[in-house]
């Protein structure tokens, strides 16, 4: 009955509209409040506390920051540049150097709107010079974008390995084959699209001369810093010389050195305005962060973990059938709630359920962010739509309809994910 109460009092509070960290605080009180169950209002706060004090979730702000750092900095046209170089004269080439954009772009920020507004500010301007009808280019970017999430490094691989001790390392080797997998789903599409809805070739290919005319090698040299990053960083990570914290923070630094002395593209005033941006989009996930893990802990205590458990185990006998239930409910929390929330609230309570029939805790985590990420793309809350739409100029349900095929070969990758494991652990 507390535990039921826990999740009344949380739901309640979602459709009032009141925010994810006030309604788990609410849904955490409530047994407390009302049967004095699930610890102490003094367990609550230092709980809270104990969930904002961690060396570890250091990573989150970092990753954003530098994310942020490398969008003001210009580092998405660099790399632009160089997949166009070698795909742009190619049937649907354009779109798939945006699409290869967004998934290096993505080992960079590790944020899906991050990395959507920092390719779509250029590329779908340039993509409706080259002729291609603008909402079509915005609905590509919005679902391009999501890859952010899912190539590491990963913001939400990051509150994952928070949520359910998963190591973040693992996480990030998962997340690579499905991003490529998706990302290639992705281009079959638009070259398929561009094949049969044709493209101006002569606009096109008069912008790649002029592109190839200035050398592979001094490209090259130009794109060097920027396709270093992702290398540098993961490079530390999977190599085991530093913590993926630790690796934010190089990211940071390595963000300001190649934004301010190499390409000298923003100035030390900017930094402020940065800092700031950053402090506001970290701003409310630090709450829920802190008031997830005394959230959860009133879960353990009143066990709706083991309740979630039992009912999983007794109503579903193999991880096919709850993968398939799981990934449904995913999808449909993606589109209403945002993915840091999510992945803090579901993570923890759904994880013990699904190992005890099989599911490799990697897998699952990979999953879980797929079908959210989607959710980033998908009305009506999708928030890639929006930073999409408003680069764009159009609508955001505009921008929903002409990003649904994108949204179709996405779920065809997922599909794939979801019931062949070894995309997710074949790098473990």
């Amino acid at each position: 009955m507390a535990a039921l109460l826990v999740f009344i009092v949380f739901i309640i509070a979602i459709i009032l509209s009141f925010p994810i960290a006030e309604s788990m605080v609410l849904g955490s009180l409530a047994p407390i409040l009302a049967m004095g169950k699930g610890g102490s209002v003094a367990q609550l706060l230092n709980n809270a506390f104990s969930g904002a004090n961690s060396t570890p979730i250091l990573a989150v702000p970092l990753f954003i920051l530098g994310g942020v750092i490398m969008a003001e900095g210009g580092i998405s046209k660099k790399l632009f540049n160089f997949f166009a170089y070698f795909v742009g004269k190619l049937r649907g080439g354009i779109p798939c150097a945006v699409i290869l954009t967004c998934l290096f772009y993505g080992a960079i920020s590790g944020s899906g709107p991050a990395t959507t507004a920092a390719v779509g500010a250029m590329c779908v301007p340039f993509m409706v010079e080259l002729g291609y009808e603008k909402k079509w280019s915005a609905g590509l970017i919005a679902v391009a974008g999501g890859l952010g999430v899912i190539i590491p490094p990963s913001i939400p691989f990051v509150l994952y390995s928070l949520a359910t001790g998963v190591s973040t390392g693992a996480l990030f080797i998962g997340g690579i084959l499905p991003g490529i997998l998706i990302g290639v789903c992705m281009m079959v599409y638009a070259v398929w699209y561009c094949a049969k809805r044709g493209e101006d070739r002569e606009l096109i290919n008069r912008k790649m001369t002029e592109l190839k005319s200035r050398g592979f090698g001094h490209l090259f040299l130009d794109s060097l810093p920027a396709l270093l990053c992702p290398i540098i960083v993961l490079g530390g990570i999977y190599a085991g010389f530093v913590t993926p914290t630790e690796a934010a923070c190089i990211s940071v630094f390595y963000a300001l050195i190649v934004s301010l002395f190499v390409y000298r593209t923003i100035k030390i005033k900017d930094l402020l305005p940065m800092l700031r941006n950053a402090v506001k989009t970290y701003g409310g996930l630090a709450f829920v962060l802190a008031f997830a893990t005394a959230f959860g802990r009133v879960l353990s205590l009143t066990k709706a973990t083991g309740t979630i458990t039992a009912f999983i185990t007794s109503n579903f006998h193999s991880s096919w059938a709850v993968m398939g239930v799981l990934v449904v409910i995913f999808l449909l929390l993606g589109m209403v709630m945002d993915t840091g929330p999510a992945i803090i609230i579901l993570a923890p309570v759904l994880l013990p359920a699904v190992q005890m029939l099989g599911v490799n805790e990697v897998h699952f985590g990979v999953v879980l962010v797929c079908c959210l990420s989607i959710g980033l793309a998908t009305p009506p809350f999708g928030l890639d739509l929006f930073v999409a739409g408003n680069l764009a100029e159009e609508q955001p349900m505009a921008v929903a309809k002409r990003s649904m095929p994108f949204i179709i070969a996405f779920l065809a990758a997922l599909i794939l994910i979801t019931f062949i494991p070894w995309f997710s652990t074949a790098l473990l």
